[in-house]
């Protein structure tokens, strides 16, 4: 709006120029050319009785200064035929003053016009420096060089343009005493030359002209007095605006207003150059409704950014810039990087974006149902219980109804289950339970049997995705589903029976993130398996997390917001073996909740009928195995008999044998035992040794 203003400004001063010009040097034609005096009289009384014809944009309709000049034109141009006035009068009584104008005021204003371009340029080269300035290796000497940039070039900047308008203002004045000033001066020069004896200057005239010189003393003295008011306006707002020359003021001095449904500034844009290259645009950008728009400098009106109803509006970290955040239309299909100034404007734009999308703008006191809202969430967090609550709540005879205040913050999340009623609250969430709002592997000192039970012990990552040459765990199964999610935290839960459980865990952590003003969201791909759950980072695709698919015994889509869903992990944890730990996982989607719910579901499906193909196959296996034994058994009987049979022939067959070598020798021992007694003892020796 100022700068359209300033436009109007401008271009009435260029109209005053060009005016003033022509006026210029008609009066010129007047001085320089005595003997065409008459005519350069009668051009400028046609001039005069032109003014009520320009179109000033500022004073156009003036008519006390369209009659007077009406009335000058008159006059001058009943004196058009007269004696040509002296050099030396027109050129101290008409002359100087419109030169002064011209020469002085004119270029005073191209020359303030001129500086504040330059001084706005600078600001934005300064601007444009401190927004690419590192968040990761900060460099004090060059932050405070740039900082202090900014605050010389926005400082010579704001000076320069209150000057301008202060110029822009005067000018408005200094037109009519330009005006009014050559023409009292050129009538006096008239009747001085002719000593008040001509026949034309009239006593009515000579009052005329008495009434113009009081009123341009009256306007003169207007003017300073305006002039002296816009100085002393000018230091005051030098003196307030001295913080604001800081381009990331103190948030203590300056908090955040985190109620507002309508927020207008600059902002710098993320545009894609190619496929990884990428430019940033400074733009003036403002909401409208629930619509973002956007506004070039030079341009009429602004244009649709997006549709920011039903948004989501997330801190990120993009190309080592400061105060980035992040807007996803309602359908994920469009999205936009932006940037802030400060800190400030950075969390204001995000609660902004955030109270727009939950479409607050649309009732009669938008900003007092906004603080309602924020207030409500402060008040949602679960109190901590008392000693004695805390003992009650663990006696199993005792079942004491959720107090009131809980059960209608559940129910506004749209948990209006039956079992919610019968059961406390505290029998779901355990109290003063500590929410992890950043994804980081299992805390293995607290629940030492969580790693191992999840498979993360064992083996470590590969930081490039790859698995060493050995089989992927994935490889083999047949649900292979990818889903964009963003992270917003997990806590334990004390029972994962019930989907009240994921809406309890749900409410307490965004109520969590609000009062803690935690905007920043870890986006990972995650991929549903037969086996397993997956978080890969999507830029080095390491595997994050990894969640065993029989693990998880709950899943659950928000009944309002589809984009929300969660699942709760059951692992065993703890210096007891058999004690089991649950822990609720939430993370938002690109309205895709009951989606990836649906293909936990039908992975789980999978995975039931797989176990119980498994089981068959073993169990047909192990009675294969049983029948193979029998069949060995069989066989080995079998040839055991065999062998036995061959023996039995082979025995028989060794008798008879044996039978027929006895009768042998026999005869031989009967023959020797003669011999023997023939050949002495000797012989019978030897014979026994043979």
């Amino acid at each position: 709006q100022t700068r359209s203003l300033l436009g109007v400004f401008e271009e009435d001063a260029a109209a005053i120029s060009n005016y003033i010009n022509q006026l210029f040097q008609a009066m010129h034609r007047i001085y320089d050319a005595q003997n065409e005096l008459s005519a350069a009289t009668h051009l400028t009384s046609k001039l005069l009785k032109e003014y009520e014809k320009q179109r000033f944009p500022l004073g156009g309709d003036d008519e006390v200064m369209t009659s007077t000049l009406q009335q000058f034109a008159k006059v001058i141009d009943e004196l058009s035929s007269c004696h040509a006035v002296l050099s030396t009068q027109l050129a101290d009584a008409m002359m100087f003053p419109i030169t002064q104008f011209k020469e002085r005021d004119l270029k005073e204003i191209l020359t303030l016009k001129e500086v504040f371009q330059i001084a706005s340029n600078d600001h934005d080269a300064a601007i444009t420096r401190y927004s690419r300035l590192s968040k990761r290796k900060e460099n004090e000497k060059i932050k405070a060089e740039v900082t202090e940039d900014v605050y010389t070039s926005r400082k010579k900047q704001h000076q320069t343009m209150m000057h301008y308008f202060c110029a822009l203002n005067t000018l408005q004045y200094k037109k009519k005493i330009s005006l009014l000033e050559p023409l009292l001066g050129y009538m006096q020069a008239q009747i001085s030359f002719f000593k008040m004896g001509s026949e034309n200057l009239t006593d009515q005239l000579e009052e005329f002209l008495t009434n113009i010189g009081t009123s341009v003393q009256n306007v003169r003295r207007e003017m300073d007095c305006e002039v002296e008011n816009m100085q002393q306006t000018i230091e005051d707002l030098e003196v307030a605006s001295d913080p604001l020359y800081l381009p990331d003021p103190d948030p203590t001095k300056f908090p955040a207003h985190r109620n507002l449904t309508r927020k207008a500034g600059y902002l710098n844009a993320r545009n894609k150059t190619g496929l990884v290259s990428s430019s940033w645009e400074r733009q003036f950008y403002f909401t409208q409704g629930g619509n973002l728009m956007s506004q070039a400098r030079g341009d009429v009106a602004g244009g649709l950014v997006m549709d920011i109803d039903n948004c989501s509006v997330m801190a990120v970290d993009c190309e080592d810039r400061r105060y980035c955040f992040q807007i996803t239309s309602f359908d994920g299909k469009k999205s936009s990087i932006l940037q802030a100034e400060s800190k400030k404007d950075y969390e204001e734009w995000i609660c902004t974006i955030n109270n727009i999308s939950k479409q607050i703008y649309l009732s009669e006191n938008p900003e007092e149902i906004a603080a309602r809202v924020n207030q409500s969430a402060l008040e949602a967090v679960t109190p901590s219980p008392s000693f004695q609550q805390r003992h009650e709540s663990m006696r199993p005879a005792v079942q004491t109804r959720p107090p009131a205040a809980r059960t209608s913050s559940t129910g506004s999340l749209g948990s209006d289950s039956t079992a919610l009623s019968a059961l406390s609250l505290d029998s779901l969430v355990a109290p003063d339970t500590p929410i992890q709002f950043d994804i980081i592997s299992p805390v293995s000192e607290d629940l030492p049997g969580q790693a191992k039970s999840s498979g993360q012990s064992g083996r470590r990552t590969n930081p490039f995705g790859e698995s060493g040459g050995s089989k992927p765990e994935t490889e083999d199964s047949i649900l292979h589903q990818l889903f964009i999610v963003r992270f917003l935290g997990s806590m334990e839960v004390k029972s994962d029976e019930s989907p009240d459980v994921v809406y309890e865990t749900m409410r307490q952590i965004l109520a969590a993130r609000a009062i803690h003003n935690v905007f920043r969201m870890t986006e990972s791909h995650l991929l549903v398996t037969c086996d397993c759950l997956k978080l890969i980072d999507p830029q080095t695709q390491v595997t994050r997390l990894r969640f065993p698919l029989p693990n998880v015994v709950l899943y659950a889509t928000h009944q309002e917001n589809k984009r929300l869903f969660g699942f709760v992990l059951r692992t065993s944890g703890g210096r007891v073996e058999s004690h089991q730990t649950s822990i609720c996982y939430i993370f938002e989607s690109n309205n895709e909740g009951e989606k990836i719910c649906d293909s936990v579901g039908l992975a789980k499906q999978i995975a039931f009928h797989a176990e119980l193909d498994r089981k068959a196959s073993e169990k047909q296996k192990e009675i294969d195995r049983v029948k193979e034994k029998q069949q060995k058994e069989l066989n080995k009987q079998k040839q055991i008999e065999k062998d036995l049979e061959e023996q039995s022939r082979l025995i028989a067959a060794s008798s008879r044998s044996n039978q027929s070598s006895t009768e042998g020798q026999f005869v031989v021992l009967s023959s020797s035992q003669s011999e023997d007694s023939d050949l002495g003892e000797d012989g019978k020796k030897k014979r026994e040794s043979e």
